[in-house]
């Protein structure tokens, strides 16, 4: 018996009690519910053989052609030999050891997979576990197909030392090289997922999925509550806290995850459908062309809450969005909507601000003002993408960056900075696109770009109108004033050679989907304008497009001499 054919324990048992809500299922229908409570939605824990029929195409799995399994090096014994232990978790569970590697195919896209299985030894991870998970990376450079891994651990295997350890290192390099080739790595977080695994391939691929109901973490909360003698959250580790916390790009219910991840997939290679051309490119590059208007109308225009957002554009002219959340690190900002989708059929990182219609939404959404999360999210979906080899299009409408205390604490200065300064690091083709406010350097940190667009009621600016009245004229009542004096709109920045075209807009708020076909028409002209060019030749040309602005605003003239006095 193989762990491909093998039910969960819990599926062949004819009625079986939740652990959570201790209703009675029947074991059928638990099944063909994937083991997740019909009443409470506790996701039981499945095989890697279960697993895998959960995930890939049907029939489509095949395992790597080779046995490897764990040699007891140290001689190990605790209250038992490790080779007994081994031998029973081999009899139990059919599996050489703690994963189940091979090829398969989700939605038809063939991808490398090894699923960690929790039954035998608790999913440790051992050599032959590192070994298994390193083949199957290394199958994937040669196939040039992504990888995902699916974790179930209590952390490293004890009874193999150091040995087992370093298999966090081990695997950690192959990821490298799959990195290196540009091939996307995936992992799945299931429950358990702790101590070694946690800490290296659990969370250092590209992306990071959590099932519904998982713990993830590097110390388990026993360990945790003993050593600091607090009393944890009820949360506390679970996937809705990774969430919280921006360690995970998204948590997902199992009924749902393989299609999440057919549309993560489908996202990073393209869709099958054929390209689609966007017809004439609407964008205009002669400021003549455009009608005057005032600038204080084009501001309320900018911040009209009827315009469309980010993710009305995701909707209208992307296929296969899938959003990415979180830094990684802190936590994960809702101004700033980040993840890979489709243009044309061929795929693309997409980063905007985010705002909304309602009172509501644009309070949860912080009016678009970016924590420094925020920034840290879009900067790694954006170093992402140039791994990938993607082009990457920005949305800027915001009135600039958060300013609240925490903020500040969080390092905001900071991470406006690094942003800036790593846009020019990025091998690969971005677009920006000013939909509605362009607010200061929170704008600007999304906007180092080799082609930036205005829609025409767009604005972009240093400051607000009404901060620059506050300061120079001494109250906010001068803001039309200052808008005017400022040469906020898209006609002067155009005129003044700070962006490269403007999407014309028949009236103040045009008819939504007409301004999503010129945008759509407008970035499909502007990639193409980039395409073929390498990315050095980007980055250089970049830089150099920086390096242009604000000399028609001085005079350089020949100097004399400065003597500057030493004491």
């Amino acid at each position: 018996m193989t762990a491909v054919t093998r039910q969960s324990a819990e599926a062949s048992t004819a009625w079986v009690r939740c652990p959570r809500c201790a209703g009675l299922q029947y074991g059928k229908r638990l099944r063909r519910s994937l083991g997740v409570c019909p009443d409470c939605g506790h996701h039981g824990r499945l095989d890697a053989g279960e697993r895998i029929r959960q995930l890939t195409d049907q029939g489509s799995f095949t395992p790597l052609p080779v046995r490897i399994t764990a040699n007891d090096v140290l001689r190990f014994t605790d209250s038992r030999r490790y080779r007994d232990r081994l031998d029973q978790a081999r009899a139990r569970t059919g599996l050489d050891d703690a994963v189940l590697a091979g090829f398969g195919r989700i939605g038809g896209i063939e991808l490398g997979l090894a699923v960690m299985d929790f039954g035998f030894m608790g999913g440790s991870l051992g050599a032959a576990v590192g070994e298994l998970i390193t083949r199957t990376a290394e199958g994937c450079l040669e196939r040039r197909c992504p990888l995902v891994l699916v974790t179930a651990s209590g952390g490293a295997r004890m009874q193999e030392g150091a040995i087992a350890l370093l298999q966090m290192a081990k695997v950690s390099q192959a990821l490298v090289a799959m990195r290196e080739a540009r091939l996307l790595t995936v992992s799945v977080v299931t429950d358990p997922t702790y101590g070694g695994v946690a800490a290296s391939f659990a969370t250092n691929c590209d992306v990071v999925v959590a099932e519904q109901g998982c713990r993830m973490g590097f110390a388990g909360p026993r360990v945790i509550e003993q050593t600091i003698r607090q009393t944890l959250p009820p949360d506390f580790q679970t996937a809705q806290f990774l969430l919280a916390h921006g360690q995970v790009d998204e948590m997902v219910h199992r009924q749902e995850l393989r299609d999440w991840l057919s549309r993560l997939l489908v996202a990073v290679t393209g869709s099958a459908r054929p390209s689609t051309g966007a017809g004439t490119d609407p964008g205009i590059a002669d400021p003549a062309a455009l009608a005057e208007a005032g600038p204080w109308d084009i501001v309320r225009a900018a911040r009209d809450p009827q315009r469309p957002t980010t993710l009305d554009y995701l909707r209208w002219v992307f296929d296969s969005f899938v959003e990415l959340h979180g830094d990684r690190l802190h936590a994960d900002c809702p101004a700033i909507v980040a993840g890979l989708a489709n243009l044309n059929g061929s795929p693309v990182a997409v980063i905007g601000h985010q705002k909304g219609h309602t009172t509501k939404e644009l309070v949860a959404r912080r009016f678009g003002m970016p924590a420094p999360e925020g920034y840290r999210k879009a900067l790694r979906v954006m170093r992402l993408a140039a791994r990938l080899g993607l082009p990457i299009i920005s949305f800027i409408d915001t009135p600039g960056a958060y300013p609240g205390p925490d903020a500040e604490e969080g390092g905001q200065s900071v991470a406006i900075a690094e942003n800036i300064l790593a846009m020019f690091e990025l091998p690969t083709p971005v677009v920006t696109v000013v939909t509605g406010e362009g607010g200061s350097g929170g704008a600007l940190a999304l906007a180092v770009a080799d082609r930036v667009l205005m829609f025409e009621h767009s604005t972009y600016s240093v400051i607000s109108p009404e901060g620059c009245s506050a300061i120079l004229w001494g109250d906010s009542g001068s803001a039309p004033d200052a808008a005017e004096a400022l040469r906020i709109t898209a006609r002067d920045l155009l005129e003044l050679g700070l962006i490269d075209g403007v999407i014309p807009e028949k009236q103040p708020v045009a008819e939504p989907l007409t301004m999503a076909d010129d945008l759509h028409a407008a970035l499909t002209a502007a990639l193409a304008g980039l395409a073929g060019r390498d990315g050095a030749e980007l980055m250089r040309e970049r830089r150099r497009r920086f390096r242009r602005f604000g000399l028609t605003a001085v005079e350089v003239t020949p100097a004399e001499p400065i003597a500057v006095d030493r004491p």
